[in-house]
């Protein structure tokens, strides 16, 4: 995991002020997590020349997905979360795609923070109940 996902799902908010003070060049797993819709679009642009986006994370203790940290919502809004879900299940994400070993998924993620419209949206693209 980046210095900046842990410090962000760490609560971190200073350290992730600081980082991002940095310009670092985010990736689609950061992007997604930040609510950095453009950077995301700009990045799914690998997609359409056959990046896979249901890659997880190589961190062996959180292997998520661009999808599942967009559904996260402790650091964006819901229109935002919403947004970024839409354009990554357009780009082939799977809805159902498990989160590493504890399985977590991106509905999970949307429940979780009680995101009707997300949990829906994920529906409406083939997530299992």
């Amino acid at each position: 995991m980046t210095e900046l996902l842990e410090a962000l799902y760490r609560g971190q908010n200073d350290r992730v002020d600081e980082l991002l003070a940095q310009a670092p060049e985010l990736n689609v797993f950061e992007a997604a997590a930040l609510g950095k819709a453009d950077r995301v679009r700009r990045l799914l642009d690998l997609v359409e020349r056959g990046a896979d986006p249901n890659t997880l994370a190589r961190n062996p203790h959180i292997q998520t997905s661009a999808l599942h940290a967009a559904a996260a919502g402790e650091n964006k809004d819901s229109a935002v979360r919403f947004e970024l879900c839409k354009l990554l299940l357009e780009h082939g994400a799977d809805p159902n795609l498990r989160q590493g070993q504890d399985g977590f998924r991106a509905i999970d993620a949307a429940r979780q923070n009680g995101d009707k419209e997300v949990e829906l949206l994920l529906v409406d693209h083939g997530a299992e109940g």
